[in-house]
């Protein structure tokens, strides 16, 4: 219904730009916008088969480095059209009706009908329905009412097996329907009829894509961005350094914890995730190219499921010889949307299918017989009985090549666990991702059956938490992904200090330069790291606002330090804080003082220009030569190619009759270096441009001063 209200809103949209040349301009912009935004949306939608939803924010917070960008060419070159026609198809349409000749009378009825029309057809787009559940999903909440809820394991752990945890990418328990996939999946359907097979696991929010299911599953909570607005996390040394979670649990208990993923580390900032909850160990893309493994075995995404998975038996062996307990942790790639992978291992797989010749069909049966391998391989081992064996999918299949067909099937994650002493048996749940975890631990100890918000799927009745809270229309599901978002920072955040390099926030710590925005409640509403000198200008908070950066963002002589905090509220009161007090810690909640005067806007640290040769140490004059200056005196220094070490600094009186002007600043250096950064400290709206820099070695050094 909604689809042809939506059709029927910009056939009329597209009548009413024409019926009349009153505001043409702004009709026609107001059109190529609500269009440009659909054809991203069906981008969006395409990629994460739920529109814009919580994944959608993750990896635009966390970046989409290391994805196999070429694997969605083809949605990318049809949104590419659809962005140029919804931009050109206004355009033309303004540009006829302004040629007409005589085009009468305006009439000013046209107009208001155009905006009420619009906002029909925004109401009617699901940008307005993913915006209302994204808000839904993300609107502060009181989490202290689920808190209790929260759980970790406390007590030393009854029996320690070592663990090999397969990850199968997207590979959900419906394909193993013998009415729809007939003779798909023998191995893996042989191993379930042997295994503790879990029936109906479900993904709620904040699960539904591979960082998302890994964290749901190893730590019992849903996974919201960081209160961030970019690529933050990229800056953020800890990820969920408040959660506990079950590999956090298994290293104090004295596992051994190593993963194994073909995919880029990096991407979606899984190398973090696993860097902050014990793996000590981590094999991925690069550690694969690191030792040659030829280039046939590599798809856009990473190195093959064959090699990935011989890599992981030979693992599983040299871990079983040293004695110690371990967690073995592999995701597997090949049957990532929307076609899948075949590696050189399977390209004798055939697949008769009755939906047609589907290459994503033989990616699904090739992981069946890898998996069922490896597992296989495992079992047949002298370390068989001290071992258990868990085959999950990370996630349900996102859009891909059988899209029509799973739509109308009844989804389910896959999910068993394998091992001596474990009865064969199905265990129909009402349960999550969020539960598995909780239900290793309970499978290891009995005494043990909570992790995080997740519960053991072994208890009957079902516990109450997340899991039935998202099944069970959703409306306390809010409350769970409030209180996970609580664990990037902890809950003690009103104080601010600096450590090094690092502003503490909670429990953690970010490279500035950062902006904080806390609400009512004091809670971090926002952590603000791009564009972030603009954003603490431009925003108006609702209590209060704190941005860490070098004190010469703020001062315009030496003697403050090297960083300073300013802290304002809604009334423009403030205070600035230097280093002295910073390293101490301050309190964003103390009183402020009041101030006349605007509130002052911070100066960001503009790179322009790297000098790039190796120099000795010793003393130095950096010659810059400009081509224009900004209005305003400014700090021009001289920093590592990393910005986190300052060889020289000086502070530049502009002359407002010059349009440019040779700068020299003393440089020493106490060590050799390769690069200089040479950065101005400027107002967000202005810019230098530098015809070019020389580093000259002073014909008598002497001392430093």
């Amino acid at each position: 219904m909604t689809g042809a209200v939506l059709a029927f809103a910009l056939a009329m949209l597209a009548g009413l730009l024409l019926a009349s040349p009153r505001l043409v301009r702004t009709k026609a912009a107001l059109l190529a916008l609500l269009l440009a935004g659909l054809s991203l949306w069906w981008l969006v939608d395409r990629l994460s088969g739920d529109g814009l939803d919580a994944a959608t924010l993750y990896h635009l917070y966390s970046g989409i480095e290391g994805a196999g960008v070429a694997d969605f060419s083809g949605p990318l070159a049809i949104t590419t059209a659809l962005l140029l026609l919804s931009l050109a198809l206004p355009a033309w349409m303004a540009w006829r009706l302004r040629r007409r000749p005589a085009p009468g009378p305006a009439r000013p009825v046209v107009f208001p009908a155009f905006l009420a029309t619009f906002v029909v057809a925004v109401l009617a787009s699901p940008l307005a329905r993913d915006g209302w559940r994204l808000y839904q999903h993300s609107r502060p909440v009181d989490a202290s009412q689920v808190a209790a809820e929260y759980l970790v394991p406390d007590r030393p752990l009854g029996q320690r097996r070592n663990i090999v945890w397969i990850y199968a990418e997207s590979l959900e328990r419906t394909y193993f329907d013998e009415t729809v996939f007939p003779g798909l999946m023998p191995n893996l359907t042989r191993l379930a009829a042997e295994a503790l097979d879990f029936r109906d696991v479900a993904s709620p929010p904040g699960t539904g894509w591979t960082i998302a299911g890994m964290v749901a599953s190893l730590c019992g909570v849903p996974l919201t961005a960081s209160r961030g607005d970019e690529n933050s996390m990229g800056r953020m040394e800890q990820f969920l350094p408040g959660a506990h979670c079950l590999t956090d649990y298994l290293a104090q208990q004295g596992y051994t914890l190593q993963f194994s993923g073909g995919a880029d580390s990096a991407f979606a900032a899984k190398d973090r995730f696993l860097a902050s909850h014990g793996f000590g160990t981590v094999k991925d893309q690069a550690w694969f190219r690191a030792r040659r493994v030829p280039r046939r075995h590599f798809s856009s995404w990473g190195v093959h499921d064959d090699v990935l998975l011989d890599s992981v038996f030979e693992d599983f062996q040299r871990l079983s010889q040293a004695g110690a307990p371990f967690m073995l942790t592999a995701l597997t790639m090949d049957t990532h949307h929307p076609a899948g992978h075949l590696p050189q291992a399977c390209r004798d797989v055939r697949y008769d299918s009755p939906h047609g010749d589907i290459g994503l069909l033989r990616a699904i049966a090739c992981s069946d017989r890898l998996i069922g391998r490896l597992v296989e391989r495992i079992r047949q081992s002298p370390w068989a009985g001290d071992t258990l064996v868990v085959v999950a999918s990370d996630h349900l299949a996102m859009p891909n090549d059988l899209g029509d067909v799973l739509a109308g099937m009844k989804r389910e994650n896959l999910l068993l666990f394998l091992g001596s002493g474990l009865e064969p048996r199905q265990v129909a749940t009402t349960g999550s991702t969020l539960d598995t975890g909780a239900t290793l631990l309970n499978l290891l100890d009995p005494e043990l059956g909570a992790l995080g918000f997740g519960r053991s799927l072994l208890q009957d009745p079902p516990a109450h938490g997340a899991s039935l809270a998202a099944r069970e229309g959703g409306e306390r599901y809010p409350l769970y992904l409030g209180f996970a978002r609580q664990l990037w920072t902890g809950s003690e955040i009103r104080t601010l200090r600096v450590e090094e390099d690092r502003v503490v926030a909670g429990m953690q710590r970010i490279r500035p330069p950062v902006m904080l925005e806390y609400d009512q409640g004091w809670n971090i509403a926002s952590i603000v790291l791009e564009d972030a000198p603009r954003q603490f200008a431009q925003r108006d908070p609702d209590n209060i606002l704190a941005y860490v950066d070098r004190c010469t963002a703020f001062f315009d002589e030496p003697g403050k330090g090297e960083w300073c905090a300013l802290v304002v509220d809604r009334n423009n009161a403030l205070t600035l804080y230097p280093e002295e007090e910073l390293q101490r810690g301050i309190q964003v909640d103390a009183p402020l003082q009041e101030a006349a005067d605007a509130r002052p806007r911070p100066r960001r640290a503009l790179t322009v220009a790297r000098q790039t040769r190796p120099m000795k140490p010793g003393q130095y004059q950096l010659r810059v030569q400009t081509r224009n200056l900004p209005s305003h005196s400014f700090w021009l220094e001289a920093v590592s190619d990393d910005g986190t070490v300052v060889r020289a600094r000086e502070w530049v009186q502009v002359d407002p009759d010059r349009a440019g002007q040779q700068i020299r600043l003393p440089l020493w250096l106490d060590s050799a270096v390769d690069q200089l950064v040479i950065r101005a400290w400027l107002d967000y709206t202005e810019e230098l441009e530098v015809e070019r820099v020389a580093v000259v070695p002073t014909r008598n050094p002497g001392r430093r001063g």
